[in-house]
């Protein structure tokens, strides 16, 4: 009788490259956010009656105002930091990654609740959604899986009762 080992069987294998495949999206889309959100960050800061005009909604939302637009444009340095942060440090990847997702949720909420209360019209969530809303939902579903990823690891690699608490 051939038993193979559960570790080399077919089946575990293919969960392997699926959770590898998993692990390498999530960090390419960390990647991503904090590319992006750095740039955005960097263009608010260096023109940023430019940047006021160049996004697509923005002038709808109040007159220009350098002081907020570089404000925000810290935020968003901020915020790709720490998804590029997150992708150097796996030992702190949940918190890297867990506050700018936190931060970008909010942001969208509150895009959300402008157009529940009359104060935009529902045309601008469609308009927003590649810059705000997308953004959140990227970056709570990495945090996500980071979370899972960490605590199956943990049922995992448990060794007479402790946890491996590694990524």
């Amino acid at each position: 009788m051939n038993v193979i080992p559960p570790l080399l069987s077919p089946s575990h294998s293919t969960h392997r490259n699926q959770i590898d495949m998993l692990k390498i999206l999530s960090l390419a889309v960390a990647v991503a956010l904090g590319v992006v959100a750095i740039a955005n960050g960097i263009f608010m800061l260096v023109a940023p009656e430019n940047w006021y005009f160049a996004v697509p909604g923005v002038t709808t939302t109040g007159p220009f105002n350098q002081h907020f637009v570089r404000d925000i444009g810290l935020i968003f340095v901020f915020i790709g930091g720490a998804f590029l942060l997150g992708v150097a440090r796996a030992d702190l990847r949940i918190v890297f990654w867990a506050a700018p997702s936190l931060w970008l949720a909010g942001h969208a909420l509150f895009h959300f609740w402008e157009v529940a209360v009359g104060i935009c019209s529902a045309s601008v969530i469609p308009r927003d959604f590649p810059a705000v809303t997308l953004p959140a939902v990227l970056g709570l579903s990495i945090t996500t899986w980071a979370m899972t990823e960490k605590c199956s690891k943990r049922v995992l690699g448990a060794k007479g009762g402790q946890a491996i608490s590694k990524l």
